[in-house]
């Protein structure tokens, strides 16, 4: 289970600082004006130029690629809850490298975000405990 909450923590991280990078750039390119087929052209070809975009797009795609590996090593209703866990660090993120004012009531949604993760976490360490029956030694070939 350590490989996989490194895995993760990794995933997430790039997540998190993707996100940012994606909004710092898309601030940078301006707000959509009106929906319409040189507005959109606009948009696509300034966020095709910026680094910040590219670099979020980049990051944003490490972690996909992360979620996949998760996902093919665990069970979906242990991964898909702890990804929640990136928008604690989206938040430490934005706090910090974009100077946002997180309001407290923000800081305690993040808390609660936090004390669930851990739930999930603790419940799949039980559900590994229950399937090792104390003083029992897996044999060599279980271990392959």
């Amino acid at each position: 289970m350590t490989k996989i909450l490194a895995i993760l923590i990794a995933g997430l991280v790039c997540e998190a600082i993707g996100v940012v990078f994606l909004s710092k750039g898309l601030k940078q390119i301006g707000e959509i004006k009106q929906v319409n087929a040189a507005e959109i052209w606009r948009i696509v070809k300034a966020g095709g130029t910026n680094p910040s975009i590219l670099l979020g797009v980049a990051l944003e795609a490490a972690f996909f690629v992360a979620l996949l590996v998760l996902l093919s090593r665990s069970d979906v209703s242990f991964i898909w809850p702890l990804t929640a866990m990136g928008f604690v660090l989206t938040t430490l993120t934005a706090k910090f490298l974009l100077q946002e004012e997180i309001p407290p009531m923000r800081w305690l949604g993040v808390l609660l975000i936090m004390l669930g993760a851990g739930l999930i976490t603790w419940t799949e360490k039980a559900k590994e405990r229950e399937r090792k029956p104390a003083g029992v030694q897996p044999s060599a070939s279980s271990t392959r």
